[in-house]
Parts: structure tokens; C-alpha cells; sequence
């Protein structure tokens, strides 16, 4: 025994043995022939199903007959995997033409059918789905192995079947159950037996069993309907049993497959797959030995048909994997024949017949460039989308994309509407039947439909990126190809089936053409013949007799010998004669084939004709040029509009045009609807598409695009802050800046209340991360009150409660970095606080408001400018009359402005309006004020126009 011994390093056995373990998955399992397009499990079921006589006009046999003879001829591995394999080619959402028909308990009730809920209802399967794609879960009841009632939860109820033949089993309780002729029924005495197979007075298993008396809920009449109807099923874990409204129980899906266990369902091939299979008896492919050598397979199949293309494949392999898009047959027909035709054609002009992919589930492929690069090289991106339409308020999913499940995208999309990060969505439904698929998604009042279709395009599996890999088994090795070489690879296959079947049929034209020489000769010779046979011992001595006197061959003698009397008459020898001419020209034919390339490849050519007139069809999937992403912004129309925040940190945004311009002193209209206690703090003008930089109490800045804020009414009171960004508990929004681009010349100017000023450059607030980023370093209690974009070029105004001001150059304050704290701008007395940071323009005039409504406007020049930190100048008398100054804005004689009362009173004003008067003036009435209202705030209206407030800073 030691002799049998060999000493060999492990780790030099464990790489021999993993890489023959690699190839065997390659070769044997993973990947699919370039030639027929099927993965060795495949190529033994259809195998396995043409020996057992399932033609397409045979009848059914159970599945598991077919995946047992797989199993026990050709494929010595799980049965679980033979079966999963057989059913998915079942499937007519998986292939693009499904290679086998199934039928069976595929599916079980009526979508109308209703089931026992134990809290009281009754739902029937489509309402059941319904609640189960929006995240709710019932409980049916159940009957245990010993007979005992409890609950079950119900999972995964789905349609299972469309347009399945029915049965209608009606009890005595005037019940009617319509379901598939196969679907179980449990008996009274705990077994079950198929709707097909029930008798009249069957006793089922009731739902009340101690109630029960024996003659409860029996069968009074089984009926096969004249009708289809999609059909659907649920599972019961464990038991595998639920009630029915009906008051009788009834068997699930097992495991919650789709399909029921083999031993439940039917199938036989498809016209394609008996297509595939054709010629297969005429020596047209290698058969090689099965895994025991006791039964011979074919390494590959005819295929008439390009299936690798037709219906695509999937599969991974040890260190590579395989991903093949399906595509339509008559584009698939077209481009081969046009290779066939032009060898040299460019791949350009192949992609223009195959058009692209077409999946059985339809879709949108968005863009070319993916598809081009995939047909050239064998690997490409293709980014394909689920098609959808629009309904008032609504909007609907038609079609979703290949290999999406439909159960899970709805549940995605009802995750992130529950999340937040997708709003607008109000309900989701699946309304899909028999037409088709049919998810509607419903909008809140308003909603914009084209957002909401891009939300979910980027955040769900309503768009999918298929990535095309090309690869299969071309002369025993793996290798990816392009279209053409694919296309190559199957002209070459089929050139050696029709050479091959033009052998064979020649061969067998010859020989029978011999037969019928020998017979000829016998029957021009007949007596003699007759005589020679008579006058022999035996058959060999007649035999050898035929052989020698007439010259024949050994066949020819043996065909002589069992020809039957009644070939000796006149119209048999004129038959012979006819069948000879016959095979003269059949010969001739079969031979002009063999010596001629261009005769085959027409051959080919017909034969696809045949199969593209015979199961050609309209393409599901849409190709569209553009592949571009729409950004939300681009969807939305880019208009003037107001954003208002209050104390409280509601923010909302209105369209500049609710306010109509008033003359000076008017009381204003309602602008917001805030709480008793709650009082509006800050109002602006922005374009819908600019950011608004969000600066904090603490410091810090957040970024939020303009139209992410609410449109709301004038009369609400806006969304909380704290929904729009990740605020800290205890921050607050003190200044707010539009901006519509982050140029590096720009420089944002801050000043906080106790009169420190800091300049830093724009583009360090260009990507704030989600809980915001340092802004400015504040010291103590102060706050940041005002921001301002700046350039070197500008000067600023400054300015306080108390009516005080200081003008100076941005080149004062030096930039710095987002940490620092900055330097002072202004030295304040006690009680006072800095208002605002305006820019100081020498063709504008600064307008000042107070409290109590009153106001002015200065022109620039009125104020000399000096070196920050000073103590300034008086800008406005803070008079009793007046109170303390709220605001400041720098205005042109053509602007308008928005002031804001405390109770959310607004007045729209052009600042014609109000006269120009001396710095050291108390200023004219602006607004009238109820009774215990103060102004709060004023802003400059700005008319968009392009990015100008960046140029000129005329941002507010």
C-alpha cells in the first residue's frame, strides 16, 4: 500500500485541486456555449424532455419525472437546482422566449378569492398584497399536524400566474371557490386531495372544527370554467396551510416559492426549444459519455435559433461571471443574416439593425455609448429604467426594469417615502392583473410629477445599471466577445450542423438508393430470383446465391429476401422507379450542398427567415438616445420667490407675486400665520435654483438649495428648520445668504452682534457636510448676525440698534479661515448691538428702518468712510417715535422692498417712495402698525438675473 503512496506539499495538492475545482464550475456549471447559448443543466433538461416524448403537442408530464431523469442520466447534482433551473425557463419574465410551457400549481386562487383574518376581516388576495407591499402584516388561521386551529402569519402573498385555467368547487354553504384544477384541499380528516379530484359530498376541514358536525362544508358541485384569470397564492410557514372567508382550509405554496414542489407541476417544451432540439438525431453535434459512461449527451445542441442572444444568460463562475441581456428575434435574425451577407460589415452597422437589448420586462434604455461599448468589446454599462406615465396627481410604473422585483421595489420606495428622503408620496398601490403591471403611486396636492419619477430613478431600482459581460464557452476556454464574434460563433455552429445534416441525409439517400438498385435489379430478374430463392437450402445459401448470380451487394441481397410478394406487382416496380428518380436528384442536390459554402450559408439563411416569420414580435424595450441625468433643478422653473423664518425656525417660501406693491404707510397684508409666541425674524429674496448658506447662533454653516424649502401659503406658518437640515438641539438660524454660484473671487463678510467682523473666501463653504461646518469662532454670547458677499472692491456699512454706522473698505478685514474668530468692526456702547452689514454703493442710498414703522433713505456719500473699529457715525435718531432700528438695506431708486411686521403683517414698497433725507433725521412713516406690532425685518426684492448677485453682489 505504501507503494500507492505520494508525498506532496499541501499547499502544491490544494491548487491543483482548487483550479480543477475552478474549471469544472467554468466548463460544467457557470458559463453557457457560445453555440447554443445553455448552460450544460439547461442542455440536459431539454435533453432529458425530448427523450420523454414532451413535444409541444404532447401531453404534460410532472416535473419531477423530468428533473429525476436529469438527475439520474445527465446531471448528478441537487434536484433543487435542476428544478430551480427547469422553472425559470419556465418563466416568461425571465426569458425573453421561455424554453419550457409550465402548468400546474404555478398559481391557486382568484384574485377576488377572500381568506379568514383573525382580526375579524375578510381580504382577498389582491388586497392582501396590497397591505403587504405597504409594509402591513396579517394573520390567517391554521391547522397544526394535530389538528389544533392557530395563527399564522401570511407571507409573501404575490400573483403567481397569469391567465391559468380554473375550477369552481361549490359547498353546501353556497360558497363558490375558484381556484387551479390541482389546487389541495384539506379533508375533514386532516389529508388533502386536489379541486380536480373532489367528490360530491367530500367533507372539508372546517374552520369552527369543535362547532363542526361531519356533514359541514361538503362539495356539492366541481366545474371546470370556461374562462383564464390571473391567479394568486401566500405561504403559511410550518404548516403550510390557511383558511379560506369560506370557512375551509386549503394548502400554500410551499416555502414561499413561486413555483409549488415539483411533485404539483407540469411542463413540457416550446416550439423555441423544440427548435433548439431539431436535427439532433441526424449525427449534426458530438455526443459525448454522461458522468457514469453508461448513457451518451449532446456536448451541445443544434439550435436553430441564436439563443445565447434571444434570451441572454447569467451566471457566476469561480473568478468570473457572465451577464448576457436578452434581445428580440427579429432583430436578432436580421443582424445575423446581415453578417451572413457582408462578413467584413462594421460592428457600427450591426448595432444599427440589433437596435439594443430587449428584455421581457420592457423598459427604457437610456443612452447609446454603454450598448456600443458592450457590441465592440463584450462589456458595456447599460442603464435601463422602468417606463412610466402620468395620471392627475398621480404617477403610474407601466413596466419595471429586467430582473427588478416588483414586491421589493415598492417596498423600497415606501422605505424611503417613510425615511423622508423621498416627499410628496402620500399612498403606493399594486394594481397589477392579467393586463399587466400597474403600480400607482399617489402624490400629495401639487406635487411635481417629473421630480418625483427622478427622485425614485435615482434612489430606487426603477433604474438599474445592467453590466453587460459577454462571456461563454468558445472552443472549450472561456472568453468574452463582442456582438459580431458572437454572432460568428453561432454562423459557425449552424454551418456545421447543415454540413453535418446534409452528410447524414446523404449518406442515407445513398443507401437507400442502393436498396432500391438491388430491388430493381431483382424485379427486372424476377424468376430467376424466384427460382434461386427456392432451389436454397436456407437464407445465407440465398443470400450468398443473390450475392454471386446478379452482383449484388450484402444489403441489397437481405432487402431482396424481406420483400413481400405483394412488391412483385407492376405498380411496386413503377414506385421503385419513381423513388429512384427521386433519389438520383436528392443525391445530386445533397452533393451540389456539400461542394458548395454559399449553398449552406443560404440554408442558414432560409431557416432564420423561417423562425423570425414564425415567432418574430414587436420589441418590448424602448432605446432613447439621451443618458443624461436630469438634476431636480432642472425639472423645477426658475422663478423670484420669498423665504421667511421665524423665531421659532419655521422656514416657507412664496412667490414673489402674492405681494402686490403698496404705497408707503400701507398696513400690509397677512404674510404668516405664526403662533401666539412665535414672531418672524428673517425675510429674503432668492432664485428657486439658488443655495441659501444657513449661518448658525453656534457658528456654523448648512446648505440647502432654495427650492427644497416648502412653497407654502401666505397664511401657514412653513416647515421647522429642524426637518430641512440636521440641526443640534439647541442651534438657531440667525443669517441666511443666497447664493447662486461659488466663484473664488468672492468672499463671504460676517458680522456678529457685538460687532465683530471676518471675511472667508467663498469656496469654503462650497460643501458643507451634513451637520453642517464651522463657519466662525464666536466668543462668549455673541452671535452671528449678518452676512454679506464681498469682493475687494467693496465698501460696507455697518450698523446698530441705537441708529449708529461705520463705512469702511473689505480690504480692512483681512480673509481668514473657517475656525477663526475675526477682528472688530465696530465699538459699540452699552446696550447697543450690531443690525446689519450692508454694501455701501456710491450710486445707491442706504434705507433704514425702525421698529415703529418709521424710516429713511441716505445717500452713501453722507457717510465718510473710516478705518473699522471706530465708533462710527449717526446714521438714523432713535427716537421714542421710532424705537430701535431693525433694519438696513442698500437700494436703487427702481427697487422694491418687503418689510415684515412681528405678527407676519408684509408690505411690498418701492423705495421711490421714500424721500432721500440727512443722516441726523427721524425719517417719514413706511408702514402702519397694529396695535403692540413692531417691524421685524426688510428685505430688498431681487429680479433674477442669471448669477449677476454674485457679480455685483445684489444678493439679499
Amino acid at each position: 500500500m505504501a507503494e500507492n503512496l505520494i508525498i506532496k506539499p499541501i499547499e502544491d495538492e490544494m491548487k491543483e485541486a482548487y483550479i480543477d475545482y475552478a474549471m469544472s464550475v467554468i466548463m460544467s456549471r457557470a458559463l453557457p456555449d457560445v453555440r447554443d447559448g445553455l448552460k450544460p443543466v439547461h442542455r440536459r433538461i431539454l435533453y432529458t424532455m425530448l427523450k420523454l416524448g414532451l413535444q409541444p403537442n404532447k401531453s404534460f408530464k410532472k416535473c419531477a419525472r423530468i428533473v429525476g431523469d436529469t438527475l439520474g442520466r445527465f446531471h448528478p447534482h441537487g434536484d433543487l437546482a435542476v428544478y430551480d433551473a427547469l422553472v425559470r425557463m419556465a418563466q416568461d419574465f425571465s426569458l425573453r422566449y421561455p424554453l419550457v410551457n409550465g402548468q400546474g400549481n404555478f398559481g391557486c386562487f382568484t384574485g377576488d378569492t377572500k381568506v379568514e383574518l383573525t382580526d375579524g376581516r375578510k381580504l382577498s388576495f389582491k388586497d392582501l398584497v396590497k397591505e403587504f407591499n405597504q409594509g402591513k402584516k396579517n394573520y390567517t388561521y391554521t391547522v397544526t399536524g394535530q389538528g389544533l386551529v392557530q395563527t399564522g402569519e401570511i407571507k409573501k402573498p404575490r400573483l403567481t400566474k397569469k391567465s391559468a385555467s380554473l375550477i369552481k368547487v361549490t359547498l353546501n354553504n353556497k360558497e363558490e371557490i375558484k381556484c387551479t384544477p390541482d389546487h389541495r384541499f384539506m379533508l375533514r380528516d386532516g389529508s388533502y386531495k386536489e379541486a380536480q379530484n373532489l367528490k360530491k359530498d367530500d367533507s372539508l376541514m372546517s374552520l369552527k372544527i369543535k362547532q363542526a358536525k361531519l356533514h359541514n362544508h361538503k362539495v356539492i358541485r366541481v366545474e371546470y370554467l370556461n374562462q383564464k384569470e390571473d391567479v394568486y397564492d401566500l405561504t403559511i410557514d410550518g404548516t403550510h396551510n390557511f383558511a379560506l372567508a369560506s370557512g375551509v382550509f386549503v394548502h400554500n405554496s410551499v416555502d414561499g416559492d413561486t413555483a409549488a414542489h415539483q411533485r404539483y407541476t407540469e411542463a413540457k417544451m416550446t416550439r423555441i426549444a423544440e427548435e433548439m432540439l431539431q436535427d439532433i438525431d441526424k449525427k449534426t453535434v458530438k455526443f459525448v459519455p454522461n458522468f457514469d459512461e453508461s448513457l451518451k449527451e449532446p456536448s451541445v445542441l443544434p439550435a436553430k435559433v441564436p439563443n445565447l442572444l434571444l434570451n441572454g444568460t447569467s451566471g457566476i463562475a469561480v473568478g468570473m461571471a457572465t451577464n448576457i441581456p436578452p434581445h428580440n428575434l427579429t432583430n436578432v435574425v436580421d443582424t445575423t443574416i446581415q453578417l451572413i451577407d457582408n462578413p467584413d460589415i462594421n460592428v457600427d452597422e450591426l448595432i444599427k439593425t440589433i437596435i439594443g437589448p430587449d428584455f421581457p420586462t420592457g423598459g427604457i434604455i437610456c443612452g447609446r455609448s454603454g450598448l456600443i461599448q458592450a457590441y465592440q468589446t463584450g462589456r458595456g454599462k447599460i442603464r435601463v429604467r422602468g417606463k412610466t406615465s402620468f395620471e392627475p396627481n398621480r404617477v403610474i410604473i407601466d413596466e419595471i426594469p429586467y430582473a427588478v422585483n416588483k414586491t421589493t421595489l415598492i417596498e423600497s420606495i415606501a422605505n424611503l417615502v417613510k425615511e423622508k428622503r423621498i416627499e410628496g408620496i402620500r399612498d403606493i398601490r399594486d394594481e397589477s392583473d392579467r393586463k399587466g403591471m400597474r403600480v400607482v403611486i399617489e402624490l400629495k396636492k401639487n406635487e411635481n410629477q417629473e421630480i418625483i419619477v427622478n427622485q425614485l430613478f435615482k434612489n430606487t431600482q426603477l433604474q438599474v445599471t445592467f453590466g453587460a459581460n459577454m462571456l461563454s464557452i468558445v472552443d472549450n476556454a472561456p472568453k468574452i466577445m463582442g456582438l459580431k464574434g458572437l454572432l460568428e460563433e453561432f454562423i459557425k455552429h449552424r454551418f456545421s450542423v447543415v454540413t453535418r445534416r446534409t452528410k447524414f441525409e446523404l449518406e442515407k439517400a445513398e443507401d437507400r438508393m442502393h436498396i432500391v438498385d438491388g430491388l430493381l435489379i431483382a424485379l427486372q430478374n424476377i424468376d430467376a430470383v424466384v427460382k434461386l430463392i427456392r432451389a436454397s437450402a436456407d437464407a445465407v445459401v440465398a443470400k450468398t446465391g443473390l450475392i454471386e448470380q446478379f452482383k449484388l451487394s450484402e444489403k441489397q441481397s437481405l432487402a431482396i429476401l424481406d420483400m413481400r410478394l405483394q412488391r412483385l406487382t407492376n405498380l411496386e416496380t413503377k414506385k421503385l422507379a419513381d423513388e429512384k428518380t427521386e433519389l438520383v436528384k436528392l443525391v445530386t442536390e445533397l452533393k451540389d450542398i456539400l461542394g458548395s459554402k454559399d449553398r449552406r450559408y443560404g440554408i442558414i439563411k432560409t431557416e432564420l427567415t423561417e423562425l423570425r416569420d414564425k415567432y418574430g414580435d414587436e420589441r418590448r424595450t424602448e432605446v432613447i438616445d439621451s443618458e443624461e441625468d436630469f438634476e431636480v433643478e432642472d425639472l423645477i422653473a426658475e422663478e423670484n420667490v420669498v423665504v421667511m423664518c421665524t423665531r421659532d425656525g419655521y422656514l416657507k417660501r412664496l412667490s414673489l407675486e402674492e405681494y402686490k406693491q403698496q404705497n408707503r404707510g400701507g398696513v400690509g397684508i397677512m404674510s404668516s400665520k405664526t403662533k401666539d409666541e412665535d414672531v418672524v425674524e428673517q425675510i429674503f429674496t432668492s432664485s428657486s435654483h439658488y443655495y441659501i448658506l444657513l449661518f448658525t447662533n453656534q457658528g456654523r454653516v448648512h446648505w440647502l438649495k432654495t427650492y427644497k424649502i416648502p412653497e407654502s401659503s401666505r397664511y401657514s406658518r412653513g416647515k421647522a428648520l429642524v426637518n430641512l437640515i440636521n440641526m443640534q438641539p439647541d442651534e438657531k438660524v440667525t443669517a441666511m445668504l443666497p447664493v447662486a454660484k461659488f466663484y473664488e473671487r468672492v468672499s463671504v463678510m460676517m458680522a456678529t452682534k457685538n460687532g465683530v467682523l471676518k471675511q472667508t473666501p467663498l469656496t469654503s463653504f462650497s460643501r458643507p457636510m451634513k451637520r453642517g461646518i464651522r463657519a466662525i469662532n464666536l466668543r462668549g454670547d455673541d452671535q452671528l448676525v449678518t452676512t454679506r458677499l464681498s469682493t475687494e472692491q467693496l465698501q460696507f456699512m455697518l450698523c446698530t440698534q441705537k441708529g449708529m454706522a461705520i463705512k469702511f473698505k473689505s480690504t480692512d478685514v483681512r480673509k481668514m479661515g473657517r475656525t477663526a474668530s475675526g477682528v472688530r468692526g465696530i465699538r459699540l456702547k452699552e446696550g447697543d448691538a450690531v443690525i446689519g452689514l450692508e454694501v455701501a454703493r456710491t450710486d445707491a442710498t442706504l434705507f433704514t428702518i425702525t421698529e415703529n414703522g418709521f424710516g429713511k433713505r441716505t445717500n452713501m456719500d453722507q457717510y465718510r468712510l473710516i478705518k473699522r473699529g471706530g465708533k462710527g457715525v449717526t446714521n438714523i435718531k432713535t427716537s421714542e417715535r421710532n424705537g430701535s432700528v431693525v433694519g438696513i438695506k442698500t437700494v436703487m431708486d427702481h427697487d422694491e422692498l418687503l418689510i415684515t411686521s412681528a405678527k407676519g403683517i408684509v408690505i411690498r414698497i418701492a423705495t421711490s417712495s421714500v424721500r432721500t433725507m440727512g443722516r441726523s433725521t427721524q425719517g417719514v412713516r413706511i408702514m402702519k402698525l397694529r396695535k403692540e406690532d413692531k417691524v421685524k425685518c426688510i428685505a430688498r426684492i431681487i429680479h433674477h438675473t442669471s448669477d449677476a448677485n454674485n457679480k455685483e453682489n445684489k444678493n439679499d
